[in-house]
């Protein structure tokens, strides 16, 4: 009598293939959201700028990061790797912990630098571009990350010896993290707001009000923000108005991730002298000579 066959494995869910699948999982999950909005609650949705998220994240993801990879911060992680203090393996919770947290650190200030240092603006004024606050917005980032050097801020984590990919994952988990964020229908949420990055603090963070601007950069965590002065709360006497404080009424999706490039080129064009470049490119939004 023949032994009996194995029973097949029950397959398995790896990180990789999570974060490879994510993006046609947000696409679907922010579709269908636009149709209850439309159908069930009779809203006004703008599906040209649900066309133009989804135009930044297929290309994104399957032009340039495929068929461009040129980074500006590989080869100082590159370096950092090779340079590393140390080993820190993923095989205790403590050590998972630490990657966690330094992760939110070094993305606290990442964010804020993008919204502070024009040269990092330029590609996240992207993700602030659209005029309404829904779950077809959270997926659009531009495509010139890598060559403004975004990562170059999760450097000092690849030298203290976690491995870059560890790091990128967790930073994945992060963005995806953030995805539930982008939406109006999700009420305050207790207790968690005085821990979580939330629904309601992120309505402030992409409020374009005087009172909310440059405020509420946590990723999961808004800890930082608390710490380091950079919180606000939603307030019930002032809604949160979305988009840029000059909105870009365009959908059209070069317009969109290259319209703060072609600015700055602009007003380095005219500049008159070192110090106008360098405030043109390294100093807030907005910045002028005088």
């Amino acid at each position: 009598m023949a032994p009996p066959s194995p029973l097949p494995k029950a397959p398995t869910v790896t990180l990789s293939t999570l974060l490879a699948w994510s993006p046609a999982a947000v696409i679907v999950l922010a579709t269908f959201e636009g149709l209850v909005l439309c159908f069930i609650y009779g809203r006004v949705y703008d599906w040209w700028s649900w066309g133009a998220s989804v135009t930044d994240l297929l290309v994104r993801e399957y032009v340039v990061y495929a068929f461009l990879p040129l980074s500006l911060a590989g080869p100082i992680i590159a370096l950092a790797w090779k340079h590393r203090l140390g080993d820190i393996p993923l095989t205790l919770a403590a050590s998972i912990a630490v990657l966690f947290v330094g992760q939110e650190f070094c993305y606290y200030w990442y964010h804020r630098a993008a919204h502070r240092v024009r040269w990092f603006w330029a590609t996240h004024a992207v993700h602030h571009s659209p005029n309404e606050f829904n779950l077809g917005i959270s997926y659009r980032f531009g495509w010139t990350g890598r060559l403004a050097g975004n990562s170059l801020f999760y450097v000092p984590l690849v030298w203290l010896g976690f491995a870059p990919e560890a790091v990128f994952a967790t930073l994945g988990l992060n963005l995806l993290y953030q995805f539930w964020l982008h939406t109006e229908w999700v009420p305050r949420l207790g207790w968690l707001e005085y821990i979580l990055n939330t629904p309601s603090h992120h309505r402030v963070h992409h409020a374009s009000n005087r009172e909310y601007i440059d405020k509420n950069y946590g990723g999961v965590l808004i800890v930082f923000d608390r710490l380091f002065g950079t919180f606000a709360a939603e307030r019930d006497d002032l809604p949160c108005r979305y988009g840029l404080t000059k909105p870009l009424q365009s959908h059209n999706p070069l317009r969109i991730a290259f319209h703060e490039w072609i600015a700055m080129a602009g007003d380095l064009k005219a500049a008159r002298s070192w110090r106008a470049v360098l405030g043109h490119l390294f100093g807030p939004p907005g910045w002028r000579p005088d």
